[in-house]
């Protein structure tokens, strides 16, 4: 897991919940972040990440039901 990652999850008090989820979707989303060629678009899907995390039944802003 990258830093900026990490440090974001632990930031926001979602690292137990990043944790939670299962394998394929916590590599997914690492996958997703780091295939970003920009900066901005990196933030921008760790962002998006950390929303889905902290209001949960979504991945990938589809409906999920953990």
């Amino acid at each position: 897991m990258p830093e900026f990652v990490h440090a974001a999850l632990e930031a926001r008090g979602l690292r137990a919940r990043y944790d939670a989820r299962p394998p394929y979707q916590r590599n997914d989303y690492l996958l997703w972040i780091n295939k970003a060629q920009r900066a901005t678009t990196k933030q921008k899907r760790l962002a998006q990440m950390l929303d889905e995390l902290e209001s949960g039944g979504v991945y990938m802003r589809m409906k999920w039901n953990g």
